[in-house]
């Protein structure tokens, strides 16, 4: 079926006039007349009766119109929905972090962005570094929020540095290293809380001892989550070197305390990874003007 007709056919029986359609199509009244006879002659009907001047609908032409307006209804509800997610009113914002962005910074952006955008979707997805490049580059998320440890990809992906978090050593309040400075040498003889071997952390604190040519501090206990890092340190056994975004609420509860350590300001990079020369979508756009308001 040509819709194209049956849109000419639509808008003249709706203004009542092929005059009339004609300028507001801006199309010619002998170009709307020939494509209507031409779409009446594919499907043998007659949709206009001749009665004087005016127009009259057959009664074919009376139940297409009702078809018609019903077709034309949904087409504008299509176009509306597309425009819509183009400008990134709905749609839904596929997200990948490791488990500091995703507990504690991706939150407060996403729910910044569903304030002043309710109709969209948001998945979130806890990943390490290598598993949400993964997803990143093979399109199953829009987005990635990683550590410094995602630059090594940088071959395939674009990466773009959000804020620095700075790397602590903290104890239990009741250490007997809590809010004091102490030797690198000192710190290293303590035991150690830390996450799996090849996280962020662990790699730099191992790199710190290689380039310091200090013995490695026994890990005495591992844990696969930062938070559970955390939870162990309070109970007054060991000492974490993590993120201060992650520590910086259980040291202002009093619950955990920084131990300083001279000459020592370690950092991890937090950023934002898009795949590679790629127009990000208004919905990616729009997360990272939050992330940057």
């Amino acid at each position: 079926m040509n819709l194209h007709a049956l849109r000419l056919f639509y808008m003249v029986a709706k203004v009542g006039s092929v005059t009339v359609a004609a300028q507001q199509l801006k199309i010619s009244q002998p170009a709307i007349t020939a494509q209507i006879k031409k779409f009446e002659k594919e499907n043998g009907v007659i949709l206009f009766l001749p009665k004087g001047r005016g127009i009259y609908l057959s009664e074919i032409g009376e139940q297409l119109v009702k078809e018609a307006d019903a077709i034309f209804k949904i087409e504008d509800r299509i176009e509306t929905i597309i425009d819509n997610y183009k400008q990134g009113k709905n749609g839904t914002l596929k997200i990948a972090g490791n488990y500091l962005s995703t507990n504690f910074l991706i939150p407060m952006w996403v729910t910044k962005l569903k304030q002043n955008n309710k109709d969209i979707n948001i998945e979130i997805n806890t990943l390490n570094t290598e598993s949400a490049i993964n997803q990143l580059v093979s399109y199953e998320v829009d987005v990635a929020i990683l550590g410094s440890g995602a630059k090594k990809y940088i071959d395939e992906i674009n990466i773009t540095k959000i804020m620095d978090d700075d790397l602590w050593f903290v104890a239990s309040s009741k250490h007997k290293y809590a809010n004091k400075k102490v030797s690198l040498t000192d710190i290293m003889l303590e035991p150690f809380i830390m996450r799996e071997k090849g996280s962020y952390a662990r790699s730099i604190l191992e790199s710190l001892c290689y380039t310091y040519g200090i013995e490695l501090p026994k890990i005495a206990l591992e844990f696969n989550g930062l938070h559970e890092t955390l939870r162990a340190s309070m109970s007054g056994y060991g000492v974490n070197f993590c993120s201060s975004i992650a520590a910086k609420e259980f040291i202002d509860m009093g619950r955990l305390s920084r131990i300083y350590i001279d000459n020592i300001n370690l950092k991890n990079e937090i950023v934002i990874c898009i795949r590679k020369d790629e127009e990000k979508t208004n919905l990616v756009k729009k997360f990272i003007s939050v992330i940057n308001a």
